[in-house]
């Protein structure tokens, strides 16, 4: 009994000092590699052990033959611990250094091009290393929204610049004719300054609009509204310039009692929808036919298509129909067509609804659909 409490005061003693050492040599190395200071504490625990066997075999007198199968037992465990240990170091290195680069590559929008599940990494840091990805890429997206933004503002500015600054001038030419006294026909100065001011005011009432649908949405009063009637109604307003302008508007509306109800704004939708109709009317050559239909699809959502014969748009222009200040003349030549926001309104109206509107290129023209949801069922 009492060489058992001697061997365990013996381990005790050898495994406390080599303990402290190892806690003190682990404290100087803390500022290292992740990999160094693992290789530290796996060697520790390994050096206590030997110390302790070693102090052990002399004590107990154990024949040299022994204590040599012991140390070399003892020897290659070590060796593996440090083995393991290493490796799984470097795999905690790789996967820090991953997750680093990831970090300094948050502002870069090519970013790091390996992804963390293909390094031999725990998967703590594998995880952390794809929502550090998946953040990259939410924020070079939102960049590349915020450049196209910012193109989009300076552009409407030079657009809105040219559109305000030609008719601005032709009012300065005839308020100083007609103050020279040099305009024989008064009164057809005075109406021309009056279309004018119509068509400056309509930009400013399309800047108004756009600038309150691109700001946060402010709670509204909202309601069902029949599509179907409210097609109707805008194709009754608009059939007196279509006819003026020598074009055919026709609607397709289905028949019965379904009155294709959607949950939303009637002013709103209106100027959507007359947007688009008289868009289709304007781009139409005379002899045409704007057909307007509306129709409930599969999925119970309401659809309405505006079809028109302008002979279709540029492949590279489909894009950008529904880009602010963007009308398709690159010399913005002075026209009561408006500023290029009617289609912007229109997609910012439709957005707003929780709807969707596109494009598209058809047999000698281009069908705009817009898909609004149904009323909700109580």
């Amino acid at each position: 009994m009492k060489d058992m409490f001697t061997i365990l005061a013996f381990t005790t003693l050898t495994t406390a000092v080599v303990a402290g050492l190892g806690v003190l040599l682990l404290w100087r190395v803390r500022r290292r590699s992740l990999r160094v200071t693992m290789i530290v504490a796996a060697l520790v625990p390994m050096a206590a052990a030997q110390a302790a066997v070693i102090q052990n075999v002399q004590a107990m007198f154990i024949s040299s033959h022994d204590s040599l199968v012991v140390m070399w037992t003892l020897a290659f465990a070590a060796l593996l611990g440090i083995g393991l240990s290493v490796l799984l170091g470097h795999w905690i290195s790789a996967g820090s250094r991953d997750v680093g680069r990831r970090l300094r590559d948050l502002g870069d929008d090519a970013g790091p091009s390996v992804e963390a599940g293909g390094l031999a990494v725990p998967a703590e840091l594998a995880e952390l290393s794809d929502e550090l990805e998946k953040t990259r890429q939410r924020l070079s997206a939102s960049r590349e929204r915020e450049r196209a933004l910012e193109s989009s503002r300076r552009e409407l500015v030079a657009f809105m610049s040219h559109d305000l600054r030609t008719p601005l001038a032709g009012l300065r030419a005839v308020s100083e004719g007609l103050e020279d006294g040099v305009v024989e026909d008064v009164p057809g100065a005075l109406r021309q300054m009056r279309t004018t001011v119509d068509r400056m005011t309509g930009l400013v009432d399309d800047l108004f609009e756009l600038s309150r649908l691109s700001a946060a949405p402010a709670p509204r009063r909202r309601s069902a509204v029949s599509l179907r009637e409210l097609v109707e109604d805008v194709a009754g307003e608009t059939c007196e310039h279509a006819r003026a302008s020598g074009v055919t508007l026709t609607v397709d509306t289905p028949v019965g009692d379904d009155r294709l109800a959607v949950h939303g704004d009637a002013d709103e939708l209106t100027r959507a929808v007359t947007n688009l109709v008289g868009n289709a009317i304007r781009h139409t050559d005379e002899g045409g036919t704007v057909r307007l239909s509306v129709a409930r699809v599969n999925d119970g959502r309401i659809r309405l298509a505006v079809t028109d014969g302008c002979g279709g748009i540029p492949a590279d222009d489909l894009d950008r129909v529904f880009d602010i200040g963007w009308r398709g003349d690159l010399q913005r030549t002075p026209s009561d067509n408006g500023g290029g926001l009617g289609l912007a309104i229109a997609r910012g109206v439709v957005e707003s609804h929780e709807g969707r509107i596109a494009v598209s290129n058809v047999t000698g023209g281009c069908t705009f659909e817009v898909e609004l949801p149904p009323v909700p069922v109580a």
